[in-house]
């Protein structure tokens, strides 16, 4: 069986506060190997640590956009004394989650530039990629990136295929999960369908962007079907589907994108060929 890399997973949400070691055991039956746990605010740096640790994964540090709003200043010290203090922590990959996020109404634009700026210099000091988060926001993104010197991940990308091949270029892959399993997803279908397969990684999001099978409108949830919770053991059926929408075997599409992940998040791809990134259920003190 292929063995599979959850390059995005929020296993410390609340969502999963009961059953954390469960959700993460039912993932490595389902033969997910690996999870990358990124942080979305400073209070959350030792939760994915511990949890990184605790399961044989690997994780990331930084401030997401739709949290600068009740984020300091002074968060960015403590951000950069974290990654100082994790220096040698083979399990700290990348910074992230950071971005821009254009979509949802009433952030504060500016504010969001001066995080996603200010942790871009942080990861270049510290010689980390990153983990962005990208909504309606690709271009803006990129401006700071040619500047930056700095590769990573695009978590959740559904920009155009221009921009899709800019990111590719200054040494980004893109992340697809649950939202090729939608039909009517078509530019996302397109992306993951004709994007070189060097491109791309594989993702949950989880507890979010469920598939479609977990996913539940707002009829049926006013109807009282509450909406699913995505776990990171859903991803080998979602990459099923995208290895079925670009006409190859699964077994091909897991090692691709394991060794995209691999590439594009260096520490990651140590720790996978040292073999310390393969996890086979709960491994307290690793």
């Amino acid at each position: 069986m292929p063995a599979w890399i959850d390059t995005h997973c929020h296993l410390d949400a609340a969502e999963f506060s009961a059953d954390a070691d469960a959700v993460r055991a039912r993932a490595a039956a389902a033969d997910v190997a690996h999870c990358v746990l990124p942080a979305v605010a400073v209070d959350d740096f030792g939760a994915v640590r511990e949890l990184a640790h605790r399961h044989g994964d690997s994780y990331a540090l930084g401030v997401h956009p739709m949290r600068t709003g009740s984020a300091r200043m002074e968060d960015l010290e403590r951000l950069d004394r974290a990654l100082s203090d994790a220096r040698d922590d083979p399990r700290l990959v990348a910074v992230g989650e950071i971005g821009l996020d254009h979509f949802v109404p009433g952030l504060d634009a500016e504010r969001q530039e001066l995080f996603y700026r200010e942790q871009l210099s942080l990861a270049r000091r510290h010689g980390l990629p990153v983990i962005l988060h990208v909504r309606r926001s690709a271009d803006a993104l990129l401006k700071h990136l040619r500047r930056a010197g700095v590769g990573g991940i695009a978590h959740a990308f559904n920009g155009s295929l221009q921009q899709a091949q800019e990111f590719v270029r200054l040494g980004f892959s893109l992340g697809f999960g649950g939202t090729v399993t939608f039909e009517r997803a078509l530019q996302v279908r397109r992306l993951a369908t004709d994007l070189p397969l060097q491109a791309l990684v594989l993702e949950t999001d989880a507890p979010d962007i469920p598939p479609h099978w977990l996913y539940r409108t707002a009829d049926q949830r006013a109807a009282g079907q509450p909406q699913a919770r995505n776990e990171p053991a859903q991803l080998p059926r979602i990459a099923r589907v995208l290895a079925g929408l670009r006409g190859m075997e699964a077994d091909e599409l897991a090692r691709a994108t394991t060794d995209n992940a691999a590439r594009v998040l260096p520490k990651l791809g140590i720790l996978l060929a040292a073999g310390q990134g393969l996890s086979h259920g709960h491994n307290p003190g690793q």
